[in-house]
């Protein structure tokens, strides 16, 4: 059976891990009601609408 010849330094092993530790930016969408950007399979925030109808009441923001 093969043995390693030598241990695996630090360096080398967490270089080998650091892929798996990269964040992925989080996918996003316009909505098709008020053309926002908002995460897909979400209700939008922005007006509340998901599927083409209205899923909660959103107040509108004053500026």
């Amino acid at each position: 059976m093969a043995v390693p010849k030598r241990r695996t330094t630090r360096a080398k092993r967490d270089q080998r891990r650091g892929g798996q530790r990269k964040l992925k930016a989080p996918h996003l969408a316009p909505c098709p009601q008020c053309h926002e950007l908002k995460p897909s399979h979400r209700v939008c925030l922005n007006c509340g609408y998901y599927n083409d109808r209205e899923a909660i009441k959103v107040e509108e923001k004053k500026k």
